[in-house]
Formats: structure tokens, C-alpha cells, sequence
């Protein structure tokens, strides 16, 4: 039995959960999540507690499903309630950022300004010209989000210019010994 599995999920007051058949709805102050659940794998909620298990102990496929749709639930049940947040800064002299409606425009060091357009769910903040926050309720969509922003332009070795996430450690590398 999976260790992650077999926690239950607190739900937090404002958040409600709705279980129908296979389908599981979150519904909370920050959006609404949604998630089919796979053949065995079933979700039930007693008190204020969501609990997930499987239906036969035997199979190693729905073992596995039992800690991955835990952790599923439990971040949808997170994201509704307090969101998901990457913080990222930006490295390098006249590297900035600059806050445009809903958008971002990056100067990263090429002839054009670049534009960061925000998907559906997903807030963009500039807090100071070279760190900003990408936030939202969906903890897949915000890590993928952020890391199409960090490949604008990744860390690169030598002086570890570029745009990374907070705390990052960048390796740096030694440049040219001389002659």
C-alpha cells in the first residue's frame, strides 16, 4: 500500500470537493480544478477529509496511480486554496523586465524586446525590474510556464547571465587560461 496513498487530504474551509463517479471537482477562491480518475482508483470524502484507494492491492499499475492521484488531488486542493508561485530573477547588465497589462517584455540582450504573453490561469508580476513571479492555482501550468520564460534565455556558464529561479545555484566555468 502506497505510503502517500493512504494520507488523507485535509480540505481547507472555503475549498469544496465534489466526487462523481470517476470525475473529482475542486472548487475554491482561486479557480476550479478537474481531474478523471482511472479505472480502480477511486475517491471518497468523509468529514472533511478527501481519501483516495485502489481496488486491488495485487496490481502494480493501480499501486502506482494510488500515490500519483494523491499527490494530484492534494496540489489541486492546494492551488484552489493559497496558489502555486515560481520566483524568478533576472542576471546580466541591461537585462530587465517590464510589466505590460497581463503580459511581460524582457530586455535579455537581443535587438528586439521579448514578449511573455500569459496563458488562461496564469498571473505574471514584475516586483522589481529584475525579479519577477509567475503565479496561478495549477502547479503543472505554473512550473511549465516558468521554465518557457527561463528558456528565453537560460543561465549560461561563464558569468551565469540570464534568467534563472530564485536561490539557483549556476555552475560556473572557468574562461580561457590565457597563453
Amino acid at each position: 500500500m502506497s505510503r502517500i496513498g493512504k494520507k488523507p487530504i485535509e480540505i481547507p474551509n472555503g475549498v469544496t470537493v465534489s466526487v462523481d463517479g470517476q470525475n473529482v471537482t475542486v472548487k475554491g477562491p482561486l479557480g476550479e480544478e478537474k481531474i478523471a480518475l482511472l479505472n480502480g482508483v477511486s475517491a471518497k470524502i468523509e468529514e472533511s477529509n478527501l481519501q483516495v484507494s485502489i481496488a486491488d492491492f495485487d496490481n502494480k499499475q493501480q499501486r502506482a496511480y494510488h500515490g500519483l492521484f494523491r499527490s494530484l488531488l492534494s496540489n489541486m486542493v492546494t492551488g484552489v486554496s493559497t496558489g502555486f508561485v515560481k520566483e524568478l530573477e533576472i542576471i546580466g547588465v541591461g537585462y530587465r523586465a517590464q510589466q505590460q497589462g497581463k503580459n511581460i517584455q524582457f530586455q535579455l540582450g537581443f535587438s528586439h524586446p521579448v514578449i511573455f504573453e500569459a496563458p488562461d490561469g496564469i498571473t505574471l508580476e514584475v516586483t522589481e525590474a529584475t525579479k519577477f513571479n509567475v503565479k496561478g492555482s495549477d502547479k503543472q501550468q505554473v512550473g511549465q510556464v516558468a521554465a518557457n520564460i527561463r528558456k528565453l534565455r537560460p543561465p549560461e556558464p561563464y558569468k551565469g547571465k540570464g534568467i534563472r529561479y530564485k536561490d539557483e545555484y549556476v555552475r560556473k566555468k572557468a574562461g580561457k587560461a590565457g597563453k
